[in-house]
């Protein structure tokens, strides 16, 4: 008898092993401390920018470890922390309101590596530093805005019915409607019964109440906690954070966790930044005035994002909250970049009448945002709350439209792509306020890996000498497959970018020990067989082949229980059992598979007088 895999499978078992030596290879090239450029609306990304930017190291006494240009940003790389926050602040002082300068830590994973797509994991808060945001929702506000719609919607149906009305005011979440006479008063609550969904009106004398239904108000408040999520973790981005946190905790809190970011008040000041849109009609009827102090009546100055001034009226067609879907595509006629806007009831009818009346007339979308900017002024540091408002894009009226319309005329596909995530989510639906900040600093997540690493060293090396004592050349093979197994799952965990924390480590550290069970079974088995008289390649086969059942239930029983965990357990429970998850679907292939390919090697093709076990 002859033990041995035929060679198409010994070539699939080879190939994925070597390919999990390589994709795991940049978990171990550690990162450059690096400062990020990200462009703002309307700045380039060009040889000239890395001119100026090397300019201003030059002159500040910095030399950069390396400087890559790509279509999203400019990083530039250091050899220490030092150098990178001294380069920060003069990068952001040469470039100001243009471009985001950002900490990061870049993975220094070679060229070669990163051409084939390979990459290291993520670390998560714990292991690389960063900041922790624990931010409520202002669901009072939310109620408050979302009844301040009602009534101005009530208002416009109200005037568009012919329907005359004393006043609408919002008084304690009841909106207050006053009527001449009833006669009027009934025609209005038909009206509004049938047009106006979410509330629920009841007479008082020649009043109309309307008072908002409970599931309406339950609803507004999942949506802007949704929206809230949606729009933090879009601004993230600007933060240059590889695998940021951001997620829903209980019925008004966002949990938001910034891996690796160092400048914690540039992260306040983004997260907590509010804006909002507008469409406005461009005032073509005055010249375009070049000082806002000689600014028509009606009209207002802006400027769009090349810094030109445009003059729009001060009349707003519609907000950013009107706004239920915005995508990005492509224009049927000519296949330029596009944006598809779905305007709410109220929105389309006052966009439908607008466009009627102003076709072949320009129209503009205005991005208005709220940032609070730290400053060091006088060795203390000072926030300052500062006003952003510019027109992001400028089209032409071609037919009316009203629900459903295009924007058009943009630079590209990712222009338009910006600009939709812009118009879905670019404000916040309702203020947040940050009630917890821990920030973890970077030497701490250091010593944390050190940590985690040693234990991991010291559970490998105990378990490894223990083997090679016992099972001798079959100890060898074993130990051999649980560096192929630890080589799996962080091949596995970088293909998936997935964030390794703590938990994450010591699930890898317990995968060795299931790992290593496989193992014992099967070389005991073997052990079993030779005692009852079989041959060295009879007990190899039957103690590969027997053993199997059994290695398979307990690899099955531990699964169903690393599955329990990841969907009952949040937070680091669910990092340990991706870990374990993953170990043990690892452990099962190398202990059954490489394992014997390997022991198939050393004595499938030979007649062994004795197995070293």
């Amino acid at each position: 008898m002859r033990n041995h895999f035929p060679l198409w499978k010994n070539t699939l078992i080879s190939l994925i092993l070597l390919l999990a030596v390589i994709y795991a290879l940049p978990n171990f090239f550690g990162e450059d401390p690096s400062v990020q450029l990200s462009p703002l609306r309307g700045a380039l990304l060009d040889q000239n920018l890395v001119a100026t930017a090397e300019k201003a190291l030059t002159a500040a006494s910095l030399k950069p470890k390396a400087v890559e240009l790509s279509d999203k940003r400019l990083l530039i790389r250091f050899e220490d922390t030092d150098a990178q926050l001294k380069a920060s602040d003069t990068l952001g002082a040469t470039f100001q309101d243009r471009y985001t300068v950002a900490l990061n830590l870049a993975p220094a994973t070679p060229d070669w590596l990163r051409r084939i797509g390979a990459g290291p994991m993520y670390l998560g808060l714990d292991l690389r530093g960063g900041v922790h945001f624990m931010m409520q929702v202002d669901m009072e506000a939310a109620i408050k805005q979302a009844e301040e719609r009602y009534a101005e919607d009530i208002r416009s149906l109200l005037r568009d019915s012919k329907i005359h009305y004393g006043s609408v005011d919002r008084n304690n979440h009841v909106i207050q409607i006053k009527f001449q006479d009833s006669n009027t008063l009934g025609q209005a609550e038909s009206t509004l019964k049938r047009e106006v969904r979410g509330l629920v009106f009841d007479e008082e004398g020649l009043t109309l109440n309307g008072r908002m239904s409970d599931t309406e108000a339950r609803e507004i408040r999942r949506l802007a906690v949704a929206q809230n999520v949606t729009t933090l973790r879009n601004r993230v981005n600007e933060l240059g954070v590889a695998e940021p946190v951001i997620q829903q905790q209980g019925e008004d809190r966002i949990v938001v966790q910034l891996p690796g970011v160092q400048d914690t008040a540039r992260a306040k000041e983004i997260l907590g930044a509010t804006a909002t849109l507008e469409f406005r009609m461009v005032d073509t009827d005055h010249p375009t005035p070049t000082d806002e102090t000689k600014t028509p009546i009606g009209s207002k100055l802006y400027k769009d994002r090349q810094g030109k001034p445009v003059l729009l009226q001060r009349k707003i067609i519609v907000t950013g909250d009107q706004i239920i879907d915005a995508s990005s595509g492509l224009e049927q006629q000519s296949g330029s970049a596009a944006v598809f806007i779905t305007l709410n009831g109220p929105g389309a009818r006052k966009m439908a009448d607008t466009t009627k009346e102003n076709i072949n007339k320009p129209m503009a979308v205005v991005y208005i945002e709220n940032k609070n900017e730290t400053k060091e002024i006088g060795g203390k540091k000072v926030t300052t709350k500062r006003t952003v408002e510019e027109v992001i894009n400028i089209a032409t009226i071609r037919d009316r439209f009203s629900k459903r319309f295009q924007i058009s005329g943009l630079d590209g596909t990712d222009e338009a792509r910006n600009l939709s995530l812009l118009l879905r989510s670019g404000a916040l639906a309702a203020p947040v306020d940050i009630v917890e900040e821990r920030t973890v600093g970077p030497s701490l997540g250091k010593e944390n890996i050190a940590q985690g690493v040693r234990s991991f060293e010291i559970g490998f090396l105990l378990v490894a000498l223990v083997v090679l004592f016992y099972y001798k050349v079959f100890g060898i093979v074993a130990n051999i497959t649980l560096l192929f197994n630890v080589a799996l799952i962080l091949a596995i965990l970088s293909a998936m970018q997935a964030t390794l924390t703590l938990p994450g480590i010591a699930g890898i550290t317990l995968t060795v020990g299931m790992a290593v069970d496989a193992n014992v079974l099967i070389y005991e088995r073997i052990k079993e067989e030779i005692r009852n008289g079989a041959s060295p390649q009879g007990a190899i086969y039957a103690g590969f082949d027997r053993a199997f059942a059994t290695i398979w239930d307990s690899h099955v029983t531990n699964l169903i229980a690393a599955i329990m965990l990841f969907g009952i357990g949040s937070g680091p429970v669910k990092g340990f059992a991706v870990t374990l998850t993953i170990g043990i679907i690892t452990s099962l292939f190398t202990a059954v598979s490489c394992t014997r390919m390997m022991v198939n090697f050393l004595y499938g093709q030979k007649r062994a007088a004795k197995l070293w076990i």
